[in-house]
């Protein structure tokens, strides 16, 4: 591992908590901060597949010329005491911090320790829309898919500490807030300034690559994080298989071993369990001509990375019925609100119920 950031490190400080955070935060240093080393400080989740491919990504990094620095953030009960403990020093030396998740309690517990000027938020995929609109109408900053929810204890404990990040993720008189984005912005918050993220780095490190003639279809963690049911999701692959095709299945990195096994019984898909971020290997290659993916961020991402190749790219609408009795109220909007104001993309109707056969 590279040697901790100390006072004669970069002084800009960026914090990632899963791969494509990670990935984000290079290209913006590809794009705004050219040949300029950073530190990067991963706050590691427990999940294997995330933790896999951030260190994947941290390899990335280091060969880029940045210091890595891995923390077990939630390595036990006394790991967030030791890290942020740990972290002060270099918080209060940086004079610029770099994020990609403000709804991060540990970021935005780490924001209100930061003396830095300048905060830069790149994408953390559609939660950074979310993130720009709440900024920009005062509301307080709730994971769109939580959000119609009473608050349950701990972020009524942790509501002073999400307030203060709020406050600092505005645009004051000393400081500059900026948002690095591939993700269109109908809300911008006053002062806050937008730079558009095209995926330049991976597309000069990666590629062209190789396309084949079939269908790949994208996997996503809705069923995981309670806004689909999960007999509805295996129904709507079974039918995007017959009707396009689809061959392999590219897992979300948070999808469940059991729901993939069903997945791959059910449909006869090879499941594909990624390395690295999604851009990354359909960069990379090989890829189908056709992607199908579900509302998702790489709906908005994938053209980018794969601009100048004959891939087309084809998204799937949900279908409000497939929605579980406690998914958000804003679900079926939001998820909408995702596919519209993709550019670059084939949007497909909500797949169908299977043919009934005769007797």
């Amino acid at each position: 591992m590279s040697p901790r950031p100390g006072r004669s490190g970069p002084r800009t400080l960026a914090f990632v908590e899963s791969p494509v955070q990670l990935l984000n935060v290079l290209e913006w240093a590809h794009a705004h901060a050219p040949g300029v080393g950073l530190a990067l400080v991963v706050l590691s989740p427990v999940d294997p597949m995330t933790r896999g491919q951030l260190r994947r990504m941290a390899e990335l990094a280091r060969e880029e010329g940045h210091e890595v620095r891995w923390e077990e953030a939630r390595g036990g009960a006394g790991a967030p005491l030791r890290t942020v403990g740990g972290l002060t020093g270099p918080l209060r030396r940086a004079a610029r911090v770099v994020l990609g998740d403000p709804f991060s309690r540990y970021v935005q517990l780490l924001l209100t320790i930061t003396r830095a000027r300048d905060v830069v938020v790149v994408d953390d995929g559609t939660a950074t829309m979310e993130f720009a609109g709440q900024l920009a109408r005062g509301e307080r900053l709730v994971r769109w898919h939580r959000r119609g929810g009473r608050p349950g204890p701990r972020d009524l404990l942790l509501a002073p500490v999400s307030a203060a990040a709020r406050r600092r993720l505005s645009p004051g008189g000393k400081g500059t807030v900026e948002v690095f984005t591939s993700m269109p912005m109908e809300d911008t918050p006053p002062g806050v300034t937008v730079n558009a993220h095209t995926f330049a780095w991976t597309r000069d490190r990666f590629g062209p690559p190789r396309i084949t003639r079939g269908t790949d279809l994208v996997g996503t963690s809705l069923v995981e994080t309670g806004v689909v049911d999960g007999d509805a999701y295996l129904e709507a692959v079974r039918s995007l298989v017959r009707t396009h095709g689809a061959r392999r299945y590219f897992a979300h990195r948070r999808e469940s071993t059991e729901k993939l096994h069903r997945l791959a019984a059910g449909s006869g898909l090879e499941i594909v369990r990624p390395e690295l971020p999604l851009e990354l290997v359909a960069r990379r290659g090989p890829i189908g001509r056709t992607v199908l993916s579900f509302p998702s961020t790489v709906i908005h991402t994938l053209p980018l990375a794969l601009t100048g190749t004959d891939v087309r790219v084809a998204v799937c609408d949900i279908d409000p019925a497939w929605l579980t009795a406690t998914a958000s109220p804003r679900a079926q909007g939001f998820l909408s609100g995702v596919t519209d104001s993709a550019r670059h993309i084939h949007r497909l109707p909500a797949p169908g119920p299977p043919p009934v056969s005769a007797r």
